[in-house]
Formats: C-alpha cells, sequence, structure tokens
C-alpha cells in the first residue's frame, strides 16, 4: 500500500494552479515585508517609536503613519487566509487520489517539514519574526475543521476574533491594574509606613513598566540592539534569539487566535468562491466599502492614540480603555482583500496579477530569501547596515528586493517547475525527488 501510495502522491500540477490564488500569495509576500523591514534594519524601539530619532515631522514620520495606517498587518492576514485555502487544496486532491489515512499522513508530513524550515529561518537566519513555524503547528489544528461548512468555519473565525479581543483588553487592563496598584502605593509615606513584601513587588513592577517607557531606557535598548546585531554571527543569534523565544510564548501560546481566525476565513471565502474571485461584484464592494471604512477610521484613532502619547507605552496604557488592533487589522484586511479582487474582476490591471503569479508561485522560496537578504544586508555577518539608515531609507532595500524577487521569479519559472525551497519541501513532503527542470518544449 505505501508503493502504491507514494506512485499516486504528487504535487499540484501547473494546469490544476489557481492563477488568482498565485497572484494573491505574491502580492501579500512582497507587502509582508514592508512590516517586517523595520525589525530587519532597525532597532526595534526605533521601530515603533519615531522621537527616538527625532522623525516627528520628518518624511520618515509620514512613512511610518502610512504604513501603520494601510498596510500594517493586512499581508500576513491575506498570506494566513491563503494558507487555510492551500490546506483545503492540499487535503482534497489528496484524498481523490490516496486511500485511508494517507492524505492525513502526507499532510502531517508537509506540517512538519514546515517546522523545520521555520526553525532554519529563525535559527539559522535569525528572524525573529518568523511565520513559518507559527502556520507549521496550527495549520495542523486547523486540518481538523477542515470539512467543516461555511457557517461552521465563519463561526469558528469568530469565535477566534472574539478570543483574541479578550486576550488584548485582558492584558490591556492587568497592566492598568498594574499601573494603578504601583502609584497608589508611591503615595504612601514610608517613613511612618513600612511596605509589606507584596506592595514592594508592586511598586517594582510598576516602576520598571515606567522606566521601559522612558527615551533614556530605549535609547540604551537602541545601543545594545545595533551593537550585538552587527557584532558577531554569535552576538546576533543570542540576541535574536532571545527576542524570538518572547514572542513564541506571547504569540504561539497566547495569541494563536489571530492566525487561527485568518486560516478558519480562508478556508471559508475558498469553498464561496470569494477567494478566488468568483463571488459577486456586490460582495467585494461590501468588503471594501465597509472594511476600509472602518478599519481606517479606527486605526487613525489608535495611531493618534500613539502620538497624544508621545509613544510613551506607560503613558499610553494608563490612558487607553480598548485596544483597536485586532478589530482595525481585520476591518483593514478584509477591505484591502475585497480591493484588490475587485481589480481582478474588472480586468483593469491584467498585468499586475500576471507580474505577481510567479512570485507568489515562489512565495515560499521568496519569504526565505527576504530573511537571507535582509540579513546579509542589516547584520554584522553581512554589510552591518543595521540601525545606520534612516526610515525611509529601509524601504528603498524593501524597492530593491521586490525588484530582485520579481525578476527572479519571473526567469527562475521559465525553466523549472518550483522554485529551490518548494521543490525541496515538496521531495521531502512525497518522499520522493519531484521533476525540477520543465521539459525544454514547454
Amino acid at each position: 500500500m505505501s508503493t502504491a501510495a507514494t506512485q499516486l502522491a504528487a504535487p499540484v500540477a501547473q494546469s490544476e494552479r489557481i492563477d488568482i490564488l498565485d497572484a494573491l500569495r505574491g502580492i501579500a509576500i512582497l507587502g509582508i515585508l514592508l512590516m517586517n523591514i523595520p525589525s530587519f534594519g532597525l532597532p526595534s524601539a526605533v521601530g515603533h517609536d519615531p522621537t527616538l530619532w527625532n522623525e516627528i515631522g520628518t518624511i520618515n514620520f509620514k512613512v511610518l503613519y502610512f504604513v501603520d495606517l494601510v498596510p500594517e498587518g493586512t499581508q500576513r492576514a491575506i498570506f494566513s487566509m491563503l494558507f487555510g485555502a492551500g490546506i483545503l487544496i492540499f487535503t482534497s486532491r489528496a484524498e481523490k487520489k490516496l486511500p485511508g489515512i494517507w492524505p492525513a499522513d502526507y499532510f502531517l508530513r508537509r506540517q512538519l517539514w514546515l517546522m523545520v524550515f521555520g526553525l532554519f529561518d529563525i535559527w539559522v537566519l535569525l528572524w525573529f519574526g518568523d511565520i513559518l513555524f507559527d502556520y507549521a503547528c496550527l495549520g495542523i489544528l486547523v486540518f481538523t475543521f477542515r470539512r467543516l461548512p461555511v457557517k461552521g468555519l465563519l463561526i469558528g473565525a469568530g469565535i477566534c476574533f472574539l478570543l483574541m479581543i479578550g486576550r488584548e483588553t485582558r492584558d490591556l487592563y492587568k497592566d492598568k491594574a498594574m499601573i494603578a496598584k504601583g502609584e497608589k502605593i508611591a503615595l504612601i509615606d514610608t517613613t511612618k509606613t513600612k511596605l509589606t513584601e507584596q506592595q514592594k513587588e508592586d511598586l517594582g513592577a510598576m516602576t520598571d513598566f515606567k522606566e521601559r517607557s522612558t527615551r533614556e531606557k530605549k535609547l540604551k535598548r537602541v545601543e545594545k540592539s545595533i551593537r550585538k546585531t552587527t557584532g558577531s554571527y554569535a552576538d546576533a543569534y543570542e540576541y535574536r534569539g532571545e527576542i524570538y523565544m518572547g514572542f513564541l510564548v506571547n504569540y504561539l501560546y497566547l495569541s494563536s487566535w489571530d492566525v487561527l481566525l485568518f486560516m478558519f476565513l480562508g478556508m471559508a471565502f475558498f469553498k464561496t468562491g470569494v477567494l478566488t474571485g468568483q463571488a459577486a461584484a456586490k460582495t467585494y464592494w461590501i468588503m471594501t466599502i465597509l472594511g476600509l471604512g472602518i478599519g481606517l477610521t479606527l486605526s487613525y484613532l489608535r495611531f493618534r492614540s500613539f502620538v497624544t502619547a508621545n509613544f510613551n507605552w506607560f503613558e499610553l496604557t494608563k490612558n487607553q480603555y480598548f485596544d483597536l488592533y485586532t478589530v482595525s487589522r481585520v476591518a483593514r484586511s478584509l477591505g484591502l482583500l475585497g480591493l484588490i479582487l475587485l481589480l481582478y474582476k474588472s480586468g483593469w490591471v491584467k498585468w499586475l496579477f500576471a507580474l505577481m503569479r510567479p512570485v507568489g508561485q515562489m512565495a515560499f522560496t521568496n519569504y526565505l530569501t527576504q530573511s537571507l537578504l535582509c540579513g546579509l544586508f542589516f547584520y554584522g555577518v553581512g554589510f552591518g547596515m543595521y540601525g545606520k539608515l534612516q526610515r525611509v531609507e529601509v524601504y528603498y532595500f524593501v524597492l530593491a528586493v521586490w525588484l530582485v524577487q520579481i525578476i527572479w521569479s519571473h526567469l527562475w519559472l521559465r525553466y523549472f517547475n518550483f522554485g529551490p525551497f518548494e521543490w525541496l519541501w515538496r521531495s521531502l513532503t512525497y518522499w520522493k525527488k519531484q521533476p525540477m527542470r520543465k521539459p525544454k518544449n514547454i
């Protein structure tokens, strides 16, 4: 049976590919770099606080404003939706060809190898914002819901949405309570009243939070970040690895609802034809108008709250009553997806989708090579440009990477069936070397 299954199992053929999904994947994979580039090229504190390098009123501040207001988080959301749709495509094809548990066996093998690639991205290419490891783990969970009807998938997405908002709100009010408790203790006259050990701990927690939000502490973190990242590979490995471990606990275990939400939406949108451009134009107009209308408004309000707090997280937390991030991001992501698919249905920019298809077909390779190119340019093991460019200048590098990846994807796929990492991933998944080079008559 294993031999027969191996013979029947094979990656999706070129004739079976869905062009619009490849194009969407290409747009998303290039767009993701817009959000990732500050973490590749700028110290984290600078990436989120334009006051540290006196960017207020400059072109750098306008760039931060635009990215935070419009695309921030949307490309990752679209990519997650496409990954959810990809689970359905992979399993439905396998279930038509393979008997018994073989489809699940190949899917799990696919996910486990994706986990390995994610670890390579994190610990070799030193990208602490890697999403592959998260997709590998959470994709296995989503796989179990693949047979749900559209209504069930939308309910699942809604539950994840509420849990994400609940988590953000809980964290916000937990920090607000810590601040209020600490400030109350700070008013105690310690010459007359001795603080208990618990009160000392509560005061220390508040004081530490407040101090970490000061300009002086942020600048010290900036200095450390530049020193470690532009030092030896061992220095960068230790420093960026520590950052990832902090993200891993917070994101994978506490904020996994984020990825699950969009994977469920992607599966639902694929089953209804929304993701493949088959829905009525009215559907995309509603997504665009409501999504961007609500999302951009909330993003604007959220950004203004940062400006009002002078990008001081302590002051922002103290005076904020609701975190608008998830609501604004979900709305903007749906709105932007609707807009892209409206353009697709209109046929006005066919050239754009034709340009993006090869990029999306090689999305896995392009994602990993973004980590490689950014590492070589910014880290000390390469040109060491980390922390040496202004915000707007790191986006010049983004344009250069886009140009390279668009050209390289088109040229590569003239001669080969898959991108290099796509070929390796498929060969490992099916445990069979896949045909790499296209026949000469094609």
